[in-house]
């Protein structure tokens, strides 16, 4: 039950937080539009140094790292795509499992002619990130995981019961008529609700993501990420997982107001170097709501020898 007793905890706090975080501009980085299987994947990337994949999830896009990619640009080669279907990046018809998202990565990677990388993850990006680690485990050095389950994993069918999942079983033939025009609606539900403080995530962040999901056909690209949870990306996972743990370092991080240790519980599952650890003050939008704390961590994860 722990599993969903984080959830069901996860309300609104009433306590001092920082204030809020506008969207900040990436440093250092040009942007690429790179051709994959059935999509074009749009990739900032920059600096030199070790390499950096970071993937983001719903209700963000590649954005949401840029307080990250900053801290890291200058001893690091950064690398930062907005998921198929997501943001800048092109929405196909189909590709939404996650196995062949993670193909996209490693082609990304291909292009830029880096063989190996640390990754960074956080929502649909960690599910992205498991498959991607999972097909291609001696091209990924370390990997920090924060705050979202992975299909068929775990305690997964548990998670599936909490209402404020609803979400993942939202489609049918009128969804995309239902959000036309009122992307902001929807988004500002996700982010009043999984939030420990919705005065954390800004108007101008609103405004910003909401515009982007607001492209044509980006709600229904969205729609089809969470379409393929139970129907491929469960039992791509449950392959996944037959084939053994993974065995580079992961730090898997929950935030205290959403997963919590739920996130490390959830990643001992499939991983055989697991290391815990909590963003606190914080609900499911960490970048948001916890740049520097979560910056902090990922960084200190990444440097360790």
């Amino acid at each position: 039950m722990r599993a969903l007793t984080v959830l069901a905890g996860l309300v609104l706090s009433v306590g001092a937080l920082p204030a809020s975080a506008k969207v900040e501009k990436f440093i250092g980085v040009r942007t690429e539009m790179i051709q994959t299987n059935g999509a074009t994947i749009y990739v900032r990337v920059g600096g030199k140094g070790p390499a950096v994949v970071m993937l983001h999830g719903f209700g963000d896009t590649g954005d949401m790292w840029a307080p990250l990619a900053n801290a890291l640009v200058k001893d690091h080669t950064v690398i930062v795509p907005d998921l198929r279907g997501m943001g800048l990046s092109s929405y196909p018809a189909g590709g939404y499992d996650k196995k062949t998202q993670g193909q996209d990565i490693a082609a990304v990677m291909d292009k830029l002619g880096v063989q190996k990388a640390d990754l960074v993850t956080h929502d649909i990006g960690n599910m992205v990130g498991y498959a991607l680690a999972a097909q291609y485990p001696d091209r990924i050095t370390k990997w920090a995981i924060i705050d979202a389950p992975l299909p068929g994993i775990g305690p997964w069918d548990e998670i599936l019961k909490s209402p404020l999942l609803w979400h993942f079983n939202f489609r049918g033939p009128d969804v995309d008529r239902l959000v036309k025009g009122r992307e902001r609606i929807y988004l500002d539900r996700f982010w009043n609700e999984l939030s420990a403080n919705p005065k954390t995530i800004d108007e101008e962040t609103r405004r910003h993501y909401a515009k982007l999901y607001a492209r044509p056909g980006a709600m229904h690209a969205a729609f089809e990420q969470f379409a393929t949870f139970n129907t491929k990306d469960r039992t791509d996972n449950l392959e996944f997982q037959k084939k053994g743990k993974l065995t580079m370092p992961i730090l898997a991080l929950g935030a205290e107001k959403s997963f919590g240790t739920v996130q490390a519980d959830v990643m001992r599952e499939v991983g055989s170097n697991v290391e815990g650890g909590i963003i606190t003050n914080s609900g499911h939008w960490i970048m948001e709501e916890q740049p520097d704390q979560t910056v902090k961590a990922v960084r200190a994860f990444l440097n360790k020898t």
